[in-house]
């Protein structure tokens, strides 16, 4: 399991380490650079000292008296071999005779070899002869490397020092954050209280409020999924005990009418009890964390064409003109079905609290370039009242009951006319038709048609 807090210190720590060696390496390079400049300097004041020595010197006794020193040690690191030469290039004096360094009349510093090493050489020349003052390249950088090595060890011990503060740092900051996992884990399945955010981080706060807002909605699902329940036993409870005296009827039923209208009457029961179960798995397919949209290019003008077509037997059963108003290829990015279901409930209601000789019309168009479907009828209506609760599952307004007390409604077609318009992030409103009789239903979508 990945670990934030050895994620975040071993990055912390990488990153000490290679400061660290940065540190070193910038050490290095600054005090070569600064160390160069000292030398060149001290190459130039020893050469041009050598000289004047050199010229008194050679003044004061014959040439041959001087005498050069023989040398079988180990040169210092900060060593300078001094030499000095006549105006011709004789050599008069070498500090250590071992360094064969060459003759030149170019004053200044050169970078030479000799035997395999880098030398640096400054070169005071005169008219009666040269000085010449000269060090290793690889004294200097060996120095310059001593001087980052010795940094690098309390860098280190630094970096530990600074790692065991950033462990106490962070598992003192994370500290909160196992509070609340450890507040969540002895809670009950039950429990939905949200996590206390007293002295929580900044940087985690946002997280907490976001698993408090996510256990307040799994609240409200939960307690929806409840009422849903309990309303659900409470409806199918009526349609079961209807079942139940029928079947007893019919085991009364002396005579073959009594039987026949016995099972005319269960066959009735059975029908609205299978509407129901129909229903019910509908708004469970319908919720929001329901069965998955299969989502696709969907042609509202055939949807009704099909839904109308279906339901034109049943319209004309019940004497009722039953019309569809299509525009020109007008479509939406939707689930199929679950359009489907949403018109099939708007005309089935439609249909059943229309009065014979009715009209109930079903349009697709757009409105202000969004594509619509209204279902439009000439029955009762629905009073302002009950507009929106008539949205609420299991509920029938009186006049609704009244009116059609045979049909069977479950008070279930708009929640779920609702929830799949919601779904397709499409908005549902109830009017009055232009007739100022009857209701109308739209739906809306939130796309543009053809964008």
């Amino acid at each position: 399991m990945r670990s934030i807090e050895r994620y975040l210190l071993a990055w912390l720590m990488g990153a000490l380490a290679l400061g660290g060696l940065l540190i070193a390496l910038v050490t290095y390079v600054v005090t070569l650079d600064e160390m160069n400049e000292v030398f060149d300097a001290d190459l130039k004041n020893v050469a041009q000292s050598v000289a004047r020595y050199h010229r008194a010197a050679y003044d004061a006794r014959r040439h041959d008296a001087l005498q050069l020193p023989e040398r079988d040690d180990t040169p210092e690191d900060v060593e300078i071999v001094t030499l000095t030469w006549t105006a011709d290039g004789e050599r008069v004096y070498a500090s250590d005779p071992r360094v064969k360094l060459p003759f030149s009349r170019t004053e200044g510093l050169a970078r030479l070899d000799v035997d395999g090493d880098a030398w640096i050489v400054y070169s005071s020349v005169a008219a009666d002869g040269v000085a010449q003052a000269a060090q290793r390249v690889s004294q200097r950088h060996q120095m310059a490397a001593e001087s980052g090595a010795k940094v690098f060890p309390p860098m280190l011990v630094l970096v530990v020092v600074v790692g065991g503060l950033l462990l106490f740092g962070l598992r003192r900051g994370l500290q909160p954050l196992g509070d609340a996992a450890r507040d969540v884990a002895a809670r009950s399945a039950r429990s939905m209280l949200p996590i206390a955010t007293d002295g929580v981080p900044r940087e985690i706060k946002p997280l907490v409020l976001s698993i408090n807002d996510l256990l307040g909605r799994l609240s409200e699902a939960f307690a929806a999924q409840r009422r849903f329940l309990a309303d659900a036993a409470h409806e199918l409870r009526t349609p079961v005990t209807a079942l139940r005296l029928q079947v007893h009827l019919l085991r009364r039923s002396d005579s073959p009418a009594a039987r026949e209208d016995a099972l005319d009457e269960l066959e009735q029961g059975v029908i609205r009890s299978e509407r129901m179960v129909q229903q019910l798995l509908a708004v469970a397919r319908s919720e929001p964390d329901g069965e998955a949209m299969r989502v696709e290019q969907v042609s509202l003008d055939d949807l009704v064409r099909s839904v109308v077509s279906d339901f034109a037997l049943k319209a004309e059963h019940r004497r009722i003109d039953l019309g569809a108003r299509v525009g020109a290829g007008i479509e939406v990015q939707a689930d199929a079905h679950q359009l489907r279901v949403l018109l099939d409930n708007l005309v089935e209601n439609a249909l059943r609290y229309t009065p014979a000789g009715g009209v109930v019309d079903v349009e697709a168009d757009l409105q202000d370039g969004r594509p619509r479907m209204r279902v439009v009828d000439n029955g009762p209506g629905i009073p302002v009242a009950e507009r929106e609760r008539v949205f609420d599952r299991f509920y029938r307004g009186e006049d609704a009951q009244s009116l059609a007390p045979e049909s069977g409604g479950s008070g279930l077609g708009l929640a779920i006319v609702r929830a799949i318009a919601e779904r397709h992030h499409a908005s549902v409103s109830l009017h009055v038709p232009e007739e100022h009789r009857g209701l109308e239903v739209r739906i809306v979508f939130s796309q543009l048609h053809g964008a």
